[in-house]
């Protein structure tokens, strides 16, 4: 299953029914798991390991050294899990010495012209759309979406089941459960659309915006609102998640919208 018009280095690790299309140049230290098909012209590098049943489509750079001056050829990789796809010209780096790997999850969707920097980390069935820029350093959380032209900035962080609308400039944290949109980027209601998706009840959804109306209606500071729902708010896993996150943030969450707000975001 291999193209005689293809580049293997005799020390990579590929499963027996990994499928290689021609022109595709695989370096030595690469591991690849079976069932994953591997498009033409595409250039794996020392360091990456990826899962089982991955589709990486042509033109993608997986593996290439990280864009940092501080890099000095430290031995570090790029781990990406089962079930991933990763479209065309996608450029994935390894990390550096500050986690020593570049992470994306289970069942990811990285799509055409999208990059993700050094030492990111993805979390499982996330969804980067056409030309999203990671810079180095970011955390994403599980089924995060982004949309189209997104630029995230380094060391931010997106809680789980964020979506973020096309064309953001992401450059505060991202808490979960939200939307978020407009210029500056600014919180915009529940993603209670992705939530149903996934299950989750019409109660849990209505508990999730009443954290939120604390966090951004109430015209109180980040660490009251945080300080009133710890007090007042029943101990969930949801709430937990959410003030541990706003706690935790090393770039301060984004804002509401100050022009035009609306609550059009309950479930119904």
């Amino acid at each position: 299953m291999i193209h005689p018009h293809t580049y293997i280095h005799p020390h990579a690790k590929l499963a027996t029914n990994v499928k290689v299309d021609p022109f595709t140049v695989i370096h030595p230290d690469v591991e690849i798991g079976e069932g994953t098909w591997i498009g033409s012209n595409v250039t794996i590098m020392d360091g990456t390991r990826i899962g089982k049943n991955c589709r990486i489509f042509p033109g993608a750079v997986i593996g290439a050294i990280p864009q940092d001056r501080k890099y000095v050829e430290e031995k570090t990789f790029v781990e990406i899990g089962d079930n991933c796809t990763i479209r065309e010209f996608v450029t994935i780096h390894r990390g550096t010495s500050d986690r020593w790997k570049t992470v994306v999850g289970n069942n990811c969707w990285i799509l055409a012209y999208s990059h993700i920097g050094h030492d990111c980390i993805i979390g499982n069935n996330c969804t980067l759309s056409n030309s999203s820029q990671l810079a180095g350093h970011v955390v994403m959380g599980d089924w995060v979406g982004l949309g189209g032209v997104c630029a995230v900035h380094q060391f931010v962080h997106i809680g789980s089941h964020a979506f973020i609308s096309g064309g953001a400039l992401v450059s505060k944290d991202v808490p979960p459960y939200i939307k978020a949109g407009r210029q500056p980027l600014s919180y915009a209601g529940v993603n209670s659309v992705g939530l149903k998706r996934r299950g989750f009840t019409i109660e849990k959804i209505n508990h999730i915006l009443d954290i939120y109306r604390i966090i951004y209606n109430k015209g109180l500071n980040t660490s009251q609102a945080v300080e009133l729902l710890e007090e007042e708010f029943p101990a969930t896993d949801e709430r937990d998640e959410i003030v541990t996150f706003i706690r935790e943030s090393g770039r301060g969450i984004i804002k509401r919208f100050t022009k035009g707000n609306g609550d059009d975001d309950i479930p119904v």
